[in-house]
Order: C-alpha cells, then structure tokens, then sequence
C-alpha cells in the first residue's frame, strides 16, 4: 500500500528559482524519447515539473488534458508560449509536487519526465501522484537515478552530498527511480534501462530509465 498522502497544508508550496537547472534538463531529453513516453496517452493528464514545455508538442490527440504543475516562474512563462503551440488543452498550475493543487482520483495518466530527481521530498511527491490518479491509472516516467555499478553509484552520493543539487536545480544523481516508485504502491508494468550517451564515458545523470506503472485498481 503506497504511504499516506501528504498533507498541502503542512507542506505549503514555495516557489523555488534554479533557471540553470531548468534549461540543462529542458535539453537532455530527445524527442524520441518524449513520443515513446507519451504514445497511448489518453483522457485527463497531470505532469509534474514539466519546465519550458518540452513535452507538450508530443502528446497524442487522444488526450483532453494536461494539467501542468510547475514550480518555477521562468520556465512556467516559457511553458505558456509552448502550451500555446500544443495539440490539446494545457493548463499551468504554480504549485509543488508534494502538495499538488488538485483533486484525488481526478487524472487518467500522470507524468514525470525529469522531474523525480529534483523533487524535494520523493515519497511525498510519489504519494501524491498515487492520490490523484484514478484506480489502475497510469505513472508515465523517463528518469535518471543510480548507476549500476558500485564505484559510479559512489561518485553519484558523492555529488548529490556536495555540489550537484547547487548547480542542476535540486537535481540528484543517484535516486533509484525504479524502487521508489514501487514503495509507493505503484506496480511498475514496462520499463527500459538505457546510457546516455550509448558510448564513451558516462556521465553522472547518464543511466536512465523510461516505463509505466500502475496504481492499483482498489
């Protein structure tokens, strides 16, 4: 059973300004990635830190909805002028994932697209997409988290201890995507590991990961 939902009122929104952070992550992921993301989207979706909007341009026309929550005022003008150019609605929200301004059970797919990293509280922002998906909808995660080998993965703590939050927006390199999101309650139903970039060396936010996982039905 996934944590109990947190509470807006004990964890207010604050808005944050990390403007490095949100345009290096606005560039490194592909479009192609972005389509297998989102292909089969459909009905009402909420995406979390979605910053300038790269994402908007690819969701299917199947979908009625985005409810877009974002943290940060610079990217959230950018992601009004992409809005604008989308397909289907898309409506900004300020606010934080750990207390997001909807209702429970309101939302048919949610998405999170380099945005679990730089959460501030992870189980609380997992639990709160769990709360507003409705039973047996969709998680849509393209991520980046722990590498699988022992001296990568010690470098990644390393960074996350000292510098790497300062300099990305908040971001940490070695969050393990896969296994929080199943502490969460969700069950994870498709998944691909992958190493950006494919050769040379790797970088610290080089092993990603892209999948669906379900709530369960209740």
């Amino acid at each position: 059973m996934p944590a109990r939902p947190p509470d807006p009122a004990h964890h207010p929104y604050v808005p944050l300004h990390h403007p490095y952070g949100a345009r290096f992550h606005a560039r490194v992921g592909t479009a192609a990635l972005r389509r297998e993301l989102l292909r089969g989207a459909s009905g009402r979706v909420i995406e979390i830190g979605a910053g300038n909007g790269p994402d908007f341009a690819h969701y299917p026309r199947t979908v009625s909805e985005v409810v877009v929550v974002e943290p940060e005022r610079g990217p959230r003008r950018l992601a009004a002028a992409a809005a604008l150019r989308a397909e289907v609605p898309v409506d900004l929200v300020p606010g934080a994932a750990e207390a997001l301004p909807v209702k429970s059970e309101a939302f048919d797919v949610a998405v999170a697209s380099l945005a679990l990293c730089s959460v501030r509280d992870l189980p609380r922002a997992l639990a709160e997409l769990y709360r507003v998906l409705r039973p047996g909808a969709e998680l849509r995660f393209l991520e980046h988290g722990l590498a699988p080998g022992p001296g990568t993965a010690a470098v990644q703590r390393a960074l996350d201890r000292t510098v790497w939050p300062r300099l990305f927006g908040g971001c940490h390199t070695a969050r393990d995507p896969l296994a929080s999101i199943e502490a969460a309650g969700f069950r994870i139903v498709a998944q691909r590991a992958f190493r950006v970039p494919v050769r040379g060396p790797a970088l610290p936010d080089s092993y990603r990961v892209i999948g669906t996982a379900r709530r369960s039905p209740d």
